[in-house]
């Protein structure tokens, strides 16, 4: 009897892109996707340890899931991701009815624990210190028709105080620019139209082989792949952000306009206590390096408000950067006590209210700023790639969805005579600006253009690409070797 399961994701993209790996290996293993609604045979939940609540959010979901293996005692729990990396054996201890309890370094390890945890009727919990298996080499069920992740390293080699994340994922490990561009060539031979390239610090790669430059020719390498039309990258490091990036983000035609890059604080004190290698002034010449050289780029944003010690001057100093900076958004957030991490030690630990007024005078800084920078969209032609579920009131509003290349979120109204028999998600098309809000645009005259898009299509059949994984060990860069095509992909919705 064919065994169904479901993948509940907290956290980062890097979490989603895990659990895009935990699917296909899943599949390989003979199981299905549960539809929606469905109870799963196996439920898989892919943990964040970033925010404080996150344990909460755990064992807040594994009490929900109580009842229902109480239900159905043949049904498994396994519990992966940062969090299992922290937590271990406690898990199970706190919640004897899983399973499975599996970490950050041997993802590709789930399939066997749950085999073996069904035949000895016990829980299996296996945390590995390194890394077992490089994540891209496991197979993968993406989420997205049109869009795909592609990891270029996982790990991290900084020492942030307020960030768990080293200690869960571990040193930074790069992989090779052959196995990266294949992976790409796979996902593009699926239909996919867009990547983004991801990693802890992405910029920092090459690290591992020794070449500084490595991040920037690989987004030059990126642009001789035919086919990929938009290449993101998530998310880069001040400290490591480098002028031969700007320009190859600047002269590579398929490299979308749009940073994100993680701020933090914009006190130099508070940037040293947090030991991020960089000071505000550095950041700031960064931005002006890119907005010289690509003046439409949309640059975002993380701030953390109320780190230990934070004075209302630090804070000020925090608030002065931003109205220089000019985010076209921002992710804000309260900081986070976090066991384990240097910050939580600290002197200093904000009162809660303090932390919520200042957070409240960010957000309002920050949405400002975000509506003063949308409304000099209004007026300007857009490529929009058309995507699923974006706007919660599209379907009251009869509009659709899309991200810019700029990565701005656009609302359009999905009509005129330019429409080849109808708009899907995975398709490409071109509108006006209408209007604009702080957090997204509007597009409601009829469409400039429309092109019907594979990925399109396979959207609408309700397929989703399913990748091997690629490790090939080629140690330069350019179009991979002609052998490469015979490993690229399984076919979609197979």
């Amino acid at each position: 009897m064919t065994r169904s399961y479901s993948i509940r994701t907290f956290g980062c993209q890097m979490n989603v892109h895990d659990s895009e790996r935990l699917a296909g290996q899943l599949e390989d293993a003979g199981y299905v996707a549960a539809a929606e609604g469905d109870a799963a045979d196996v439920v898989v939940l892919n943990t964040c340890a970033v925010r404080e609540n996150a344990d909460n959010k755990l064992y807040g979901n594994l009490g929900h899931l109580r009842a229902r293996k109480n239900e159905n005692p043949g049904m498994q729990i396994a519990v992966g991701g940062c969090l299992a990396q922290k937590d271990r054996g406690d898990i199970v201890k706190r919640a004897p009815w899983v399973d499975v309890v599996f970490g950050t370094h041997n993802i590709g390890s789930l399939p066997t624990l749950l085999e073996r945890a069904r035949h000895n009727a016990e829980a299996e919990v296996e945390i590995l210190e390194a890394l077992e298996t490089f994540p891209s080499t496991l197979p993968a069920r993406r989420d997205s028709a049109y869009s795909g992740w592609v990891s270029i390293s996982v790990g991290c080699n900084n020492t942030c105080t307020f960030c768990i994340v080293p200690s869960l994922r571990g040193k930074e490990r790069d992989r090779r620019p052959g196995e990266i561009l294949a992976e790409v060539e796979a996902l593009v031979a699926e239909g996919v139209l867009e990547v983004t390239l991801l990693g802890q610090n992405v910029n920092s790669y090459g690290v591992e082989f020794g070449d500084r430059h490595a991040f920037g020719k690989l987004l030059r390498s990126c642009g001789s792949v035919e086919g990929l039309e938009r290449v993101r990258f998530t998310s880069p490091h001040p400290a490591a952000f480098t002028d031969d990036v700007i320009d190859a983000m600047a002269e590579t035609p398929n490299v979308c306009h749009q940073l994100h890059m993680p701020l933090q604080s914009g006190s130099d004190r508070i940037l040293k206590a947090m030991r991020r290698s960089y000071r505000s002034e550095r950041f700031l010449s960064i931005l002006d390096k890119v907005r010289a050289a690509m003046p439409d780029a949309a640059i975002t944003t993380d701030i953390i408000v109320g780190f230990p010690g934070e004075t209302e001057e630090d804070f000020e100093q925090t608030l002065e950067v931003v109205r220089r900076a000019r985010f076209s958004s921002a992710f804000t957030f309260q900081y986070s006590k976090r066991p384990g991490t240097p910050a939580a030690e600290l002197e200093g630990q904000l009162p809660k209210e303090v932390v919520q007024e200042r957070y409240e005078r960010l957000v309002a800084l920050q949405d400002e700023i975000s509506w003063e920078e949308n409304r000099k969209q209004v007026g300007r032609r857009v490529e929009l790639l058309v995507a699923t579920g974006e706007g919660r009131k599209d379907a009251e509003t009869q509009r659709m969805s899309g991200r810019a290349r700029d990565g701005r979120l656009v609302h359009f109204t999905p009509t005129g005579p330019e429409i080849d028999t109808a708009v899907r998600p995975g398709d490409i098309v071109e509108t006006t600006v209408t209007y604009a809000a702080p957090h997204h645009l509007v597009a409601d005259g009829d469409l400039l253009s429309h092109r019907r898009t594979r990925a399109g299509d396979n959207a609408e059949a309700g397929q989703r690409p399913k990748t091997d994984g690629v490790s090939l060990g080629l140690p330069s860069f350019g179009a991979p070797a002609e052998p490469v095509a015979a490993t690229t992909a399984t076919g979609c919705g197979l």
